[in-house]
């Protein structure tokens, strides 16, 4: 549970998780964070709040994952290669035609395994609408990882596969969620 998290913590589990929150919603640094609780007259050092996300964002994601909203049926599939912790990895992605995250999974390989196990997970949790339709790029690893979720019965037959690289920007355009996602988790680096 959450609250047992702060035991023995010099701040407040109120004030913690507020300085998590706000770094994992808005494009705010470490520094700004610390500004932001110097205005309010709490004193804390930038790596301490690094360390707070670092330690409780995962736990944070596990608690509101099943209060988060509903997404549509329309999904936009994409995966780019960063670098975590000095290895290269392949960053799987899914939102919605409205933009809405749906799911993210990192994997060291970029082959029809690992496009099957992220959409076995991103199936996984209630709030994601099962799609009609699947928007992916060129990547000729999807098209059978689809086929073999519709052959276990995992997605519908009628799920339809559009292949066309350009309908994708909806996710192209958002490298800065790939940082707030990476960073508190692995360790992000630039790609």
């Amino acid at each position: 549970m959450l609250s047992n998290s702060f035991k023995w913590k010099h701040y407040e589990g109120k004030m913690i998780l507020l300085n998590v929150r706000w770094y994992l919603k808005y494009p705010l640094s470490y520094r700004n964070l610390k500004g932001m609780m110097i205005e309010r007259g709490i004193q804390v050092d930038h790596s301490t709040i690094m360390r707070w996300v670092h330690q409780y964002s995962l736990e944070l994601e596990k608690k509101i994952r099943r209060h988060l909203r509903p997404t549509n049926d329309s999904w936009r599939v994409d995966e780019t290669y960063i670098k975590v912790k000095g290895k290269w990895k392949y960053f799987y992605r899914a939102v919605d035609s409205d933009g809405d995250t749906i799911d993210f999974m990192l994997s060291s390989k970029r082959n029809r395994k690992a496009a099957k196990r992220f959409f076995k997970k991103a199936l996984s949790y209630n709030h994601n609408k099962i799609p009609i339709l699947i928007t992916v790029d060129k990547n000729p690893a999807y098209p059978p990882a689809i086929d073999e979720l519709k052959n276990d019965k995992i997605l519908h037959k009628d799920v339809g596969i559009r292949q066309i690289k350009y309908l994708n920007n909806i996710i192209e355009q958002d490298h800065r969620s790939i940082k707030r996602i990476v960073n508190p988790m692995l360790g992000f680096q630039s790609f």
